[in-house]
């Protein structure tokens, strides 16, 4: 999220529960940074949901949503895999009798 959506989210709060929550200087320095690591549509969906049951502002954790962080380990197991159907058949088939001569080697 965008400085100004951060600042849009908090104007929206001031505006669902007036009275209740007041922008501050203080306010802009703890929601703003941790609002920008979040998305904005997600999170204005979930103030409004949060709105229409509660009387109170939320909390940051009550309309947190954060985008799923990349996971780099399936990737590389996608990529290991393509790799692996490369391997011509004859040279597995070598590894898995010299690593089961090895296994037994070690097991004496």
């Amino acid at each position: 999220m965008k400085y100004d959506e951060a600042v849009e989210v908090l104007e929206t709060m001031e505006e669902l529960f007036s009275g209740k929550f007041k922008i501050t200087k203080r306010k802009l320095d703890v929601f703003v940074p941790e609002l920008e690591r979040m998305a904005f549509i997600p999170v204005m969906e979930k103030l409004f949901d949060y709105a229409v049951v509660h009387p109170f502002p939320p909390t940051l954790a009550d309309i947190a949503v954060y985008e799923p962080k990349k996971n780099d380990h399936l990737e590389k197991m996608r990529q290991w895999d393509e790799e692996a159907a490369k391997v011509p058949e004859e040279t597995k088939r070598l590894f898995e009798e010299k690593f089961n001569e090895l296994l037994r080697k070690v097991s004496k």
